[in-house]
């Protein structure tokens, strides 16, 4: 991917415009296990603790909860939030066919309700204000390139650099939900301070502008979204530059991505 004096530039192939190629085929991928490498790969890390207290308000609200846990639970993993969510209280589980297997002999089937309405579905997975997120986005830095004022980077060179500056490649493209749109539109937290992603998002990887990679090194953290600390990137930056709801967005990460859970 690397072309001297051109920065990084994909094989010609055409990235889809949305969620739409990369939403649906892969359902509940496992948590990385302790004392596994690190990762090439991005992953969906979801806050069991904020989940409990998401479920607990919610099935507080109301006398007879019915916890959405369709598409593999947003892209939560039906069978970590099934089983939460029964602890906390909830009346029933609104389920599609995936989610009716998947807690075959782990849950009472009068608990499964295939029609109806679920109970604030968008407070359970922390997409409502004064609810506290529950999945957030995490790459790796790769590593680092110089630009020259000019130098173009990505497919078809969208953007150029108006200066000398370095640029690093992170994992996370559009087959992870991190879609091409946002390249050019949105940044990413790498020890603590933003960064954009430039150019257009390729497969498996984008690029951002540091600067300078003093204070940015190779195997950092990147936070794409959802760590909720202030000045992190958010949902609703992504919602904006994709045209897509938080909904759509986190389900189709939690689909495409390794899980880590954590409490």
């Amino acid at each position: 991917m690397l072309r001297g004096g051109t920065g990084w530039a994909g094989d010609g192939q055409r990235a889809p415009d949305s969620l739409d190629a990369v939403t649906f085929g892969i359902r509940g991928r496992p948590a990385r296990g302790p004392g596994m490498p690190g990762r090439t790969a991005p992953a969906a890390r979801i806050s069991l603790g904020a989940l409990d207290l998401n479920l607990r308000a919610v099935v507080a609200s109301t006398r007879s909860a019915v916890v959405d846990v369709r598409a593999d639970a947003w892209g939560h993993g039906v069978n970590v939030v099934a089983g939460r969510a029964i602890a906390a209280g909830a009346a029933g589980l609104l389920v599609d066919e995936h989610a009716r297997t998947a807690l075959t002999g782990e849950v009472d089937p009068a608990l499964l309700e295939v029609t109806g309405e679920a109970t604030k579905p968008e407070a359970v997975y922390g997409l409502t204000a004064g609810f506290t997120p529950v999945l957030s986005l995490r790459g790796t830095v790769l590593s680092f390139k110089s630009l020259r004022a000019g130098e173009g980077i990505s497919y078809g060179y969208t953007y150029r650099a108006p200066r000398d500056t370095v640029v690093a490649l992170i994992t996370g493209g559009y087959a992870q939900g991190v879609v091409r749109s946002l390249g050019n539109a949105a940044s990413v937290l790498i020890a603590g301070e933003r960064h954009p992603i430039i150019g257009r998002v390729a497969m498996d990887v984008c690029v951002v502008e540091v600067g300078s990679h003093d204070a940015v090194h190779r195997g950092d953290d990147v936070v794409f979204f959802g760590e909720g600390a202030p000045g992190s990137p958010t949902l609703a930056e992504w919602s904006a530059a994709t045209g897509l709801t938080p909904a759509e967005l986190v389900t189709a990460i939690g689909l495409r991505n390794d899980r880590e859970y954590v409490a």
